[in-house]
């Protein structure tokens, strides 16, 4: 690539030719010394890395190894004439090679016919392959390169990078002649074709530099985002040097800067995976991470594992270098190709315009003169709307002026209440916020924001960077005030319509991850944050309590409707007791469904959606009786049997024998289900009385319900070992258990209800796939003796690097007369199973469960007694419950 300062020199110590060539009069046949000569640079240029040698100076070292070595072996062919010659292209053709990058070779004819050749050609080709060159090659004719060229930008492309090996210079010259910009592909045309290419490239990694396991360089802000630069350059200019590049007013030296350092780190990172996998790897992947940042140096310390330092500095480098493209190919098409173009320009004020639909400075120092309009500017955009973005001159004057936000600028009034503005307005202010993160304006005005950029936490949960997730929560945000969010999300989106001062909810939703990476519990460094952000811009104590206490309490909501039975009374009562009141309930609701689905795409289905909109209603139900007067729990039961009673009189059943069956199965399940739920069952069980066959019945969500899973309820005789064999049978139908109750009538009949979710985490609505898990449910529960030892899938490739150690608290639940287990363990197929055949051996009946799956690892909570009913509170028993559970998961 054109872009960078350093000048390469070739070192004589990978290549020594005169010894070389002594070698090949030595030996009959030169595959040999060739074979052992590319090794050979190979290994030395593998030692050279290993010591921190400049990685430029490797990179473009193999290069000009290979250019020697297919010069000699050229030479050793006979060719009939001067119309043929070996050129390199692509990346090759710029002198950069990593250890397994292609080799990409043009065989230029200046003539159709390739008869002459042909021979030749074979044979030159077979010996590369014969010497262990894998190649890219192609055989063309200077027809055959233009016609191919105009047709295809790609194939442009990859011949404008080219260089003579051997044979005659003279035909490169023609071939570029023939693609001159005059003759095809003007800049302007191939700039659109490019932008185009990029533009599909970034959406097929969602258009995001933030991933677990990124592509260095197809991702964006990858080696692709430079060379595109580059590409566009060459075709506009020509070749020309970075000086006459900056001197053109394509780039200015800090941006030079930052695409050199950007390249170099990325080749450092290609090489080592190159290195280490032995193939062209360029997918950064967590079985490679670790490895390469204890390679580049990186150690572990208390606050942050060697990895995540090392993806940090990644992820700073490819955000960088992401806005930089956009900056410079916004540049490109604004000043260079369209620079003589009227457009209409409309004053904003006497600082801002706007020209073409883009807001621009008025003079070049606006920002220096008037440092609050590094503010100023997203202000406007979010009162203004139809501004469709920044002008790409102002936004170098952003990146040029913003080390003027500095202390004294953050303390100054004027400019707190610029930001304060922005955060009130009635415009899109999670879009504005993010563009401020894009220009670097954001991590300095919020230092502690600044520093969690980059910041990235090793495992499957989450799967973006601090600052990624948190711009993301605010974007989740923002789209629940739109309309099209009311069938996804119905109670966020009339929740944040009803919000006194939505600039409290920005405040907690900037702040509540802010902690990350410093040691101690960040909801609480978060909080302390938050609550001087606040008396700092001078909002009032009590909004300044509400914030601190969002983001101190922001895993709360998400916490209790995962791990406790929220159909307990006396779990709602408690909670509400924690939120108060119900503003900080809508808050604390809205807050929490963000944060969800900000973190990972995956966590947020029907279940959980429906999990907290009955936490949040059965909590508001409270907060509005009082809490003073909780319910009770035999006017509780009383009022779910009238009401299932009365309905299921209304529908023809016999008020006798549901009497009779109510009468087996105890208050407990009354608590637990809706009425119309206990409907469903009853007439059920009913109907299946004097069947052998264990009774399942499948309930999935209607058509325009937008929350809740797959319900399944499994009536049948009580055996020690159901709920292992019930968990390994869904676990063959691909099925995830994420809720699961489970009782037990006074006649030793289950009473077993699970909520289930297929492999994408939607609930099945599809009735023959309904009928074909009832009809394997009922087949493999018919006799759970029988019931197949547990087979096991492979453990998915990612989970292989986590370790995640088992952990396993009890609690005791008083009120409810049973023991709480949570347990922390990596996941994998067949967990459940496992923890169902432990408790079978221990003698331990289970209740109810609360399943969570968070990446790679998985949160489950169980609701446990002995099998005489009672609490398990001997502490011998419960240590060898728990040294059985770690025993079995953790391998």
């Amino acid at each position: 690539m054109l872009l960078h300062h350093h000048r390469f020199r070739p070192d004589p110590g990978l290549f020594d030719g005169e010894a070389f060539a002594a070698e090949l009069e030595t030996h009959r046949s030169p595959i040999a010394p060739f074979k052992a000569e590319l090794k050979a640079i190979q290994a030395r240029l593998d030692e050279h890395f290993r010591h921190g040698a400049d990685i430029r100076d490797l990179v473009r070292g193999r290069a000009w190894c290979l250019d020697q070595l297919l010069a000699i072996a050229w030479a050793r062919h006979p060719w009939p004439d001067e119309g043929v010659a070996l050129l390199a292209v692509g990346g090759y053709g710029r002198g950069e090679l990593h250890p397994h990058s292609d080799i990409d070779l043009l065989f230029l004819l200046e003539d159709d016919d390739d008869t002459p050749y042909r021979e030749s050609l074979t044979a030159f080709i077979t010996f590369l392959w014969d010497i262990g060159l894998e190649i890219g090659h192609s055989v063309r004719s200077l027809n055959d390169c233009e016609r191919e060229a105009r047709d295809d930008v790609t194939v442009i492309t990859n011949l404008l990078e080219s260089r003579t090996l051997a044979g005659a210079e003279g035909l490169r010259q023609a071939m570029r002649q023939r693609l001159a910009t005059e003759r095809l592909w003007p800049a302007d045309r191939f700039f659109e074709a490019k932008w185009q290419e990029q533009i599909a490239r970034h959406y097929r990694y969602n258009n995001s530099e933030y991933h677990l396991e990124p592509n260095i360089k197809s991702s964006p802000g990858g080696l692709r985002d430079i060379q595109m630069i580059g590409w566009v350059a060459k075709r506009h200019f020509g070749p020309l040097g970075y000086e006459e590049l900056v001197a053109n007013g394509f780039m200015n030296d800090a941006e030079l800067r930052i695409l050199s350092q950007g390249q170099a780190f990325l080749w450092q990172v290609r090489y080592a995976l190159h290195m280490l996998t032995g193939r062209a790897e360029d997918r950064l992947l967590f079985d490679h991470q670790r490895t390469i940042a204890e390679l580049f140096g990186y150690r572990d310390t208390p606050e942050r594992l060697a990895v995540e330092q090392f993806m940090k500095r990644y992820y700073r480098h490819v955000t960088a270098l992401a806005g930089l493209n956009d900056m410079l190919l916004q540049h490109f098409d604004e000043v260079i190709l369209r620079g003589e173009e009227r457009l209409e320009t409309r004053p904003l004020n006497d600082r801002f315009e706007v020209t073409g639909g883009y807001i621009q400075a008025r003079s070049p120092g606006v920002f220096r003169y008037r440092p609050a309009a590094l503010l100023e500017l997203f202000l406007l955009m979010a009162q203004h709307p139809e501004i469709e973005g920044v002008r790409a001159d102002t936004i170098r004057l952003i990146r040029d002026h913003r080390h003027l936000i500095d202390d004294l600028y953050r303390d100054d009034l004027r400019h707190q209440s610029l930001f304060m503005e922005l955060l009130r307005s009635s415009g899109n202010v999670a879009r504005q916020l993010r563009r401020m993160n894009r220009y670097g304006v954001l991590g300095k005005y919020l230092p502690e924001f600044g520093q969690a950029v980059g910041l990235m936490q090793h495992d499957l949960f989450h799967i973006y960077t601090v600052d990624a997730h948190t711009l993301r929560l605010l974007k989740c945000i923002q789209g629940f005030r739109e309309p099209e969010a009311r069938e996804e999300f119905p109670v966020a989106s009339v929740l944040v319509h009803q919000l006194p001062k939505l600039e409290l909810l920005w405040i907690a939703g900037l702040y509540h991850d802010i902690g990350k990476g410093r040691g101690g519990d960040h909801s609480i460094l978060g909080a302390r944050d938050a609550e001087a952000f606040c008396e700092r811009h001078g909002l009032s104590p009590r909004d300044t309590r509400l914030v601190s206490w969002l983001v101190e309490n922001h895993l709360l909501m998400s916490k209790v409707a995962q791990k406790r039975d929220i159909t307990d009374p006396d779990v709602i009562r408690d909670f509400a007791r924690l939120v108060r009141d119900e503003i900080h309930l809508d808050y604390l609701y809205v807050l929490t469904v963000a944060d969800i689905n900000a973190t990972n795409p995956a966590l947020w289905n029907g279940w959980r959606a429906s999990l907290l909109r009955q936490l949040h209603a059965e909590t508001k139900r409270a907060l509005r009786r009082g809490l003073e007067n909780p319910p009770d729990r035999e006017d509780w039961v009383r009022e779910t049997r009238e009401e299932a009673f009365s309905l299921l009189l209304a529908v023809g059943a016999d008020g006798q024998r549901v009497a009779q069956l109510w009468d087996s199965l105890g208050e407990e399940y009354f608590l637990q289900y809706a009425p119309s739920e206990i409907v469903w069952q009853t007439q059920g069980i009913l109907a299946h009385e004097g069947s052998a066959l264990p009774l399942i019945l499948i309930s999935a969500p209607t058509e325009d319900m937008a929350e809740g899973g797959t319900k399944v309820f499994i009536h049948t005789r009580s055996a020690d070992d159901l709920f292992a064999a019930t968990a390994a049978a869904m676990d063959q139908l691909g099925l995830s258990i994420h809720d699961a109750r489970i009782a037990t009538s006074s006649n030793d009949w289950t009473l077993n209800t699970f909520i289930v979710l297929d492999h994408q985490h939607q609930a099945i609505r599809d009735r023959d796939q309904l009928e074909a898990i009832r009809a394997h449910l009922v087949e493999e529960l018919d006799d759970p003796e029988d019931y197949p030892q547990i087979v096991t899938r492979h453990t998915p490739r990612q989970l292989k690097h986590f370790q995640v150690p088992t952990r396993v608290a009890l609690e005791q639940d008083l009120a409810n007369e049973r023991t709480m287990l949570e347990l922390v363990a990596p996941d994998r197929p067949g967990l459940l199973a496992r923890v169902g055949r432990i408790f079978m051996e221990q003698d331990i009946a289970l209740s109810a469960a609360k399943i969570a799956t968070l990446g790679e690892r998985v949160e489950d909570v169980f609701f446990i007694t002995t099998k005489a009913g009672e609490p398990l509170t001997d502490p011998a028993r419960q240590e060898r419950l728990r040294a059985r559970l770690i025993e079995v998961l953790d391998v």
